[in-house]
């Protein structure tokens, strides 16, 4: 029985050693280009914690916030550049967390961990890439969540009893979370959602990370999908 017992234990071991190497090792990093632009940008504010980045407009925040998940084994700083147009644009603070083990569904911290860290904001927003996107969705059913924001992305739980609204932005090109699987899964989402397609992006423009194995090749240029998603991030911010 003792030999059972020690052989188990080994296996645990092991299977635990197996998931923490395979967790951090091929882990997707920030392009250096687009985040020495959010970096030196004079009108974005970067606060650094354990737990997250935190963006903020260098000239003050509209008290609105969100909780930005990024995709699997993806730096959280490869998302800075693309969120920081709606930092500007809309006054919005986001915190970016940084996921357990690099993987959203290995997260189970509350909501609070990253809210906290910006006092100010009184309106939360969740939202997130890819696997990111679906832990989202989890935290998008706590009441005092006004909103998801789902970037190339999906629910695996169902919402569409749930009082409040989403936005869901696709790629054309994204062959990981293909237009089909996003709506597929659509009637998890709640009645006020938005889709919106962008046409000529992959999976990897959401973030700035590089090319994605499996990915579509992207055919619209990686500023424009900025554009995009700063335009319907701030419209949908603001029709709530």
């Amino acid at each position: 029985m003792l030999v059972l017992l020690i052989s188990f234990a080994s296996l645990i071991v092991l299977a635990a050693i197996g998931i923490l190497v395979w967790a951090n090792v091929g882990v997707m990093q920030a392009e250096s280009g687009p985040l020495a632009k959010v970096r030196t940008n004079p009108a974005v504010s970067i606060h650094e914690t354990p737990d997250s980045f935190i963006l903020s407009p260098a000239d003050g925040a509209s008290g609105t916030g969100l909780v930005f998940i990024p995709g699997a084994k993806v730096s959280a700083d490869a998302y800075l550049y693309k969120l920081s147009g709606v930092v500007v644009k809309s006054g919005l603070t986001v915190v970016v967390t940084k996921p357990i083990l690099n993987l959203a569904f290995f997260d189970q911290r509350p909501l609070t961990t990253f809210t906290n860290a910006a006092p100010d904001v009184d309106t939360w927003f969740v939202g997130g890439h890819s696997l990111g996107g679906v832990r989202a969705c989890q935290y998008a059913a706590e009441p005092d969540v006004s909103g998801l924001i789902l970037l190339g992305s999906y629910c695996a739980n169902d919402l569409a009893e749930v009082d409040t609204r989403a936005l869901s932005l696709s790629g054309s090109a994204d062959l990981l979370s293909t237009p089909d699987k996003i709506m597929d899964a659509a009637h998890l989402l709640p009645t006020a959602t938005t889709f919106f397609p962008i046409e000529g992006a992959n999976h990897a423009r959401f973030g700035d990370y590089g090319v994605q194995a499996g990915d579509g090749v992207a055919s619209l240029d990686s500023s424009i999908v900025r554009d995009v998603i700063t335009a319907e991030v701030d419209s949908f911010i603001r029709t709530g």
